[in-house]
């Protein structure tokens, strides 16, 4: 399956070779070390690079995955070799997905009462359970309209951010976060989504006062205003390993774990 989006990103006009030199490029690895690994010679990288040799389907495939380019740019890269696609993108509400749709839900749900959610590759929040809910108390409506979106929801001056007691910490994290993906992934929509956030004026928000008995943290923290008290978090992002599908491949799955007891207490009292 091909999409619009898909080809837009194969940059007509230019070859496989300047595509492929930029990944290793960007990742930092030597035409030499790039051989090495995909069972090659620099001597033929260097030629598929320069457009003197035009690679097989299959080695574009290998240098991608060695490359740990992103699958949506691994259709890119075929179609600059002139081959067809490999990875569909199929729509998250058609039927073929209809038992990952209810493992997601099956799993935030089982996280409850600890937040989680599911996000798409511009944040834009696919699944959610009660615990996210909870936290959402009070946003207005007008930010809570879909398609609903994680960065805005937080970052917005009307959104969480107000509530945030380490906000400047918590917002840096997260744009440093976006960033990392704009450089690996060269989208568009995601860097237009960071130009916006980023832009938003830092909201009044409450003096972060650490709690009388610190609990050591692992993890930058989350610390949230929430009916009267402050609740601690840290997050965690998985993603699903091994994709065949761009779709599949641009979901990731975020959980916030409790970062003290108080926390635990609260949440454990208030979704039981």
């Amino acid at each position: 399956m091909t999409t619009a989006a898909t080809e837009k990103s194969a940059s007509p006009g230019q070859g496989v070779g300047p595509l492929l030199r930029a990944w290793r490029e960007r990742r930092r690895v030597s035409q030499l070390e790039l051989a090495l690994r995909a069972d090659s010679s620099a001597r033929h990288i260097s030629f598929v690079e320069t457009g003197r040799s035009r690679p097989s389907e299959e080695m574009v495939l290998k240098l991608a995955e060695h490359l740990d380019v992103p699958v949506r740019e691994r259709n890119s890269l075929l179609l600059a070799a002139g081959y067809a696609p490999r990875y569909p993108e199929t729509p998250l509400d058609d039927p073929a997905l209809d038992a990952l749709r209810e493992g997601i839900e099956r799993l935030i749900q089982g996280y409850e009462p600890y937040p989680a959610l599911v996000v798409d590759a511009t944040y834009d929040v696919v699944a959610a359970n009660r615990g996210i809910a909870m936290l959402l108390d009070g946003v207005p409506e007008h930010l809570l309209q879909p398609p609903l979106n994680a960065m805005r929801l937080t970052l917005h001056p009307e959104g969480l951010a107000p509530r945030i007691r380490n906000l400047r910490e918590w917002r840096g994290h997260l744009l440093d976060q976006m960033e990392r993906q704009i450089a690996l992934q060269r989208s568009e929509p995601l860097r237009t989504l960071y130009e916006e956030v980023a832009a938003y004026p830092f909201p009044d928000a409450p003096a972060d006062d650490e709690p009388l008995h610190p609990v050591p943290h692992f993890a930058l923290p989350m610390r949230i205003d929430h009916e009267g008290r402050t609740l601690s978090f840290i997050s965690s992002i998985s993603t699903f390993n091994t994709p065949m599908d761009v779709t599949v491949a641009e979901l990731a799955i975020e959980t916030f774990l409790p970062a003290d007891p108080a926390t635990v207490k609260y949440l454990r009292s208030l979704l039981p």
